[in-house]
């Protein structure tokens, strides 16, 4: 008997999400026609659109609750596909494959969670700057109750950030200990 060739399909298939995912002011998402980094999602600067904005090297993109894009001249979207995804490892992996044309390496995984942590820090510590800031001139101009409900608001946020780190932490150490064994 001749021999066989015997053939096997390692191809992995995707499965599409069974629900569209929604998106709110606070959210960190990925928008990579824009950027390779993280964005928060805010309510309009103007408070003229009940739109959800990112802001991008002093301009501002216009989402809806899907993650479709808005054109400033537009009362709703016309875009067929989302630019919006929400910033967890799994849709950054799938970004990188789409732009890279390969995944994202064990090595780069841990340097891409090292900046994200940081870029994240980042943002979370210029809430609170700006946060103190009200609080220092709410204090200024003698509104001692606004100040107390904004420390109270301070407080959580830091106590919430420490959690946040914690478990980061927790997260690349666990990585580590399984990359060294």
């Amino acid at each position: 008997m001749p021999n066989s060739i015997r053939t096997t399909s390692n191809t992995q298939t995707t499965t599409p999400a069974t629900k569209q995912a929604t998106f709110a002011i606070g959210d960190l998402v990925l928008c990579p026609s824009l950027s390779d980094t993280f964005f928060v999602l805010t309510a309009d600067p103007y408070g003229k659109r009940d739109d959800l904005t990112l802001e991008f090297e002093g301009s501002y993109f216009y989402y809806d609750g899907n993650g479709y894009f808005i054109r400033a001249s537009q009362a709703e979207t016309d875009d067929f596909q989302p630019s919006l995804y929400l910033d967890t490892p799994a849709n950054r992996q799938a970004i990188n494959t789409l732009y890279t044309g390969a995944p994202i390496t064990k090595s780069n995984q841990v340097a891409n969670d090292l900046i994200h942590a940081k870029e994240a820090e980042i943002q979370r510590l210029s809430w609170l700057d700006v946060l103190f800031t009200t609080i220092k001139d709410d204090l200024k101009n003698g509104d001692a109750y606004k100040a107390q409900k904004l420390a109270d608001l301070g407080q959580y946020l830091a106590q919430d950030f420490q959690h946040y780190s914690e478990d980061e932490l927790a997260s690349l150490q666990a990585e580590k200990g399984a990359n060294n064994d």
